[in-house]
């Protein structure tokens, strides 16, 4: 699975087209934090910080 490849991190900075429960958990679990903002159709949207996401061009 991709999450495994990822490298030790506590943040997870990606835009909408990456939010969804399943990547959200699988995130939760490797215990980082996601800071997605939710897709404009969710009816109870996921918060997210918004400064940090201002920061995801930042690499």
């Amino acid at each position: 699975m991709v999450l495994d490849q990822l490298p030790a991190a506590s943040h997870l900075i990606a835009d909408r087209g990456y939010d969804s429960v399943w990547f959200r958990q699988a995130l939760t679990d490797k215990g980082i934090v996601a800071c997605i903002p939710s897709s404009r159709n969710r009816k109870i949207p996921f918060p997210h910080d918004k400064a940090i996401y201002r920061q995801r061009h930042k690499v």
